[in-house]
């Protein structure tokens, strides 16, 4: 592996500003969010929806008055 192409560098310079959007990805509805689910929590959730469903769910079973300014930090 002498030849400099077939090495790996330490370091690549990458020039974003010719970086492209990938074409395959939805883009995300107004208001969406994405959100970081640890893995234990994401094996136990096949898609998006269920976990909408659920946080739903929560959202219907708690207080009307509880609000994010009421969650202790």
């Amino acid at each position: 592996m002498n030849n400099m192409s077939e090495e790996l560098r330490d370091e690549y310079e990458f020039d974003y500003s010719k970086a492209k959007r990938n074409r395959f990805a939805k883009p995300l509805p107004p208001g969406g969010r994405v959100i970081y689910l640890e893995p234990e929590v994401a094996q136990r959730f096949t898609d998006s929806q269920e976990v909408n469903r659920l946080l739903k769910a929560i959202m219907e079973a708690m207080p009307a008055s509880t609000s994010n300014s009421d969650v202790a930090s």
